[in-house]
Formats: structure tokens, C-alpha cells, sequence
């Protein structure tokens, strides 16, 4: 291939790219980008800088300085010039509290979130968008496969989440970091490498680099990529399964108590009744969050108790789940007593 053949090539690449992925945010007029300033984040940048529908949305763009390496200051007002540069208004944002001795990552991508949140609340976005792609995915599914996680879990990212009250939009979840990165030398786009993605004290640089030897025992970013998919599938049949079932079951709903028909419950298979118990939760406490083992035991319990027709009560998520008299209730539970 000519060198003027490898750059039509690379010229129609980004033209898929820009077509297929941006469409996904054509329903939202006002975005706020995240950009870290890696070569997924700044090509995302450049995409939406040449989008059609550019000039009828309102677009920001904002780089948080977690504040973990001397250098991220100075990137960040780099990646705020390049952003001027193209048009795009720019937030710097900071995470300010002390940082966590363990769980570092975790609480930082936490801390990331609430930070775009507040942003995107105070410029009146409607969404926040970032960068996942289809690398971050199958290493994101290969991360929760060595947690056993759920089917929920090895669906992977999903392509709409929430961000708060905000959708949080992965619009290139179907492209390789090898076309990002064409993208960005095809503009002449500098961009920044964060050394984090090498440390190995984080469990995914160390996944990152037994990719090879996992690819030759099965686990190649194809193979991962495709669980996600059929794991994705199965957990929207599931969720399907447990609206219906939990819609037959619905008896009272108020902001007090949810109050669900016990013999409908008892009639669905444990997964969903687990879920359905989740989305009932969720429905008196939006903001809670379920972890998998507790609410197994928790759903388990009540599943044991309508299936010998016993009385049975638990918390959740600081919900008081009561399973009596042919129903299951659901209310806040009071505030526990300080000592």
C-alpha cells in the first residue's frame, strides 16, 4: 500500500468513526467531554471538534488533576490550550481531598465522577461523555471475570450509564486504541501517556501486560469482546424477565413502602427474584449501592422464606425487607442508634 493509499485509508477510518460513534450523542444538545489528555480522550476531542452536528450543540470539555503525579498539573493546562484551540470552553478541575491509602484507583474514578457531575450541573450539560473503547472493554470484562462477578458485570461497560443525574455517554466502545491513536497523528494531535498504566501496584497494568500469555491460553481481546456481548445480551433478557415479573407482583408503591405479592416472588427463579428485589430497592433509594454477595444472601433469605412460607426479615442498602402475611414490604429502615 502507497503512502497516499495508507492515509485514504486512515482518512475513511476516522469518517466511520466519527459517523457511527457520535451518533450516539445526537440526542443530547449541551456535552461535557472528559479529557484526560491520552490519545482515546483527545481523539474524542478532535471527532467531536469535526462533528456535523457540532455547531448545534453546546460542547466543553474538562481535565481533572487528581492530583497524583507532579506533572498532571501542567499537562491538564496543555490539554486545556489544545481544547481553546479547537473551540471548545475549558474546566480544569481538581480533586482536593486526602488521598486514600488503599483503593486508590477506585476512589479516584469515584472522585472523577462527582467532579464531572458537579461540572457538567454548574455549565448546564445534559451528558458527560468519555473515552472508553473497545481495549478499555475487553480489559474491563477480564478485570470483573477474575472477581466473579455477575452476568451484569461481564456485560462490561454499557454504552449509555449515569453519571449522577446525567448520562454518561461511551460512544467509542466499538473502535481499537490503535485508530484512536491514528487519529490523533493524522491531525498532528500531541498527546500525553499516563504512567499509572504501567505501575504494577494497580491490578489492571498487571492484567494489561499478561495479555499475551492470556491470549495464547484463550483469552484474547476478541474472545473477551465476545463474552461481553453474549453476556450482555443474556442480562437484558434477564432485566427484561425481572420488569415483568416485578409488575405482576406490584401491589403498593408510595414514598414510604414498596409492597409486592409474596406467591408471584416465590414463583420466579432465584435470579429473578434477586432482581426484582434490587429494582424494587432502587426504587425507594436510587443512589444505593447493591453489592452482588450481600444482595445474593439478602434475596436467598427472602427466597427460603416464601418457599417454606415463613416469616422473614433483613436490611439491605439500608432498606428493611419483610417477607409476611402473603407480601414483601419494603421500607426505609430507621436510622441506626450512634453508640
Amino acid at each position: 500500500m502507497s503512502d497516499a493509499e495508507a492515509e485514504t485509508a486512515i482518512d475513511e477510518s476516522i469518517e466511520r468513526l466519527r459517523e457511527q460513534a457520535l451518533e450516539l450523542l445526537a440526542p443530547y444538545p449541551s456535552l461535557l467531554l472528559a479529557v484526560s489528555g491520552g490519545p482515546d480522550s483527545v481523539a474524542l476531542m478532535l471527532l467531536c471538534a469535526h462533528w456535523s452536528l457540532r455547531s448545534y450543540r453546546d460542547i466543553a470539555v474538562a481535565t481533572i488533576d487528581h492530583r497524583l503525579r507532579k506533572a498532571a498539573r501542567a499537562e491538564a493546562e496543555t490539554v486545556g490550550r489544545w481544547a481553546r484551540d479547537l473551540g471548545y470552553a475549558h474546566h480544569l478541575l481538581t480533586w482536593e481531598e486526602e488521598k486514600p491509602a488503599t483503593r486508590l484507583q477506585e476512589r479516584a474514578r469515584q472522585a472523577r465522577y462527582a467532579l464531572l457531575a458537579a461540572c457538567a450541573r454548574r455549565i448546564g450539560a445534559s451528558a458527560v461523555v468519555v473515552a472508553h473503547h473497545a481495549d478499555d472493554q475487553a480489559e474491563t470484562i477480564l478485570f470483573r471475570l477474575t472477581r466473579g462477578s455477575g452476568i451484569a458485570g461481564l456485560a462490561g461497560m454499557a454504552r449509555i450509564a449515569r453519571c449522577e443525574e446525567f448520562a454518561l455517554l461511551r460512544p467509542l466502545l466499538d473502535f481499537r486504541k490503535a485508530e484512536l491513536e491514528a487519529i490523533c497523528a493524522r491531525a498532528g494531535q500531541a498527546f500525553f501517556r499516563d504512567p499509572s498504566n504501567e505501575d504494577d501496584n494497580f491490578a489492571r497494568a498487571r492484567l494489561r501486560k499478561l495479555a499475551p500469555v492470556l491470549a495464547a491460553q484463550g483469552f484474547s481481546q476478541e474472545a473477551l469482546l465476545r463474552l461481553g456481548a453474549r453476556a450482555s445480551r443474556a442480562d437484558a433478557a434477564l432485566t427484561q424477565c425481572a420488569a415483568e415479573t416485578l409488575q405482576r407482583a406490584w401491589r403498593k408503591d408510595d414514598a414510604a413502602c414498596v409492597e409486592l405479592d409474596a406467591a408471584t416472588l416465590c414463583a420466579a427463579p432465584p435470579e429473578i427474584l434477586q432482581r426484582a428485589l434490587a429494582s424494587a430497592i432502587l426504587r425507594l433509594a436510587p443512589a444505593a449501592t447493591l453489592r452482588l454477595e450481600r444482595l445474593e444472601r439478602a434475596s436467598a433469605r427472602i427466597g427460603d422464606a416464601l418457599t417454606a412460607r415463613k416469616s422473614v426479615k433483613t436490611t439491605l442498602a439500608d432498606i428493611s425487607i419483610e417477607a409476611s402475611d402473603g407480601r414483601v414490604r419494603l421500607r426505609r429502615a430507621p436510622p441506626r442508634r450512634s453508640s
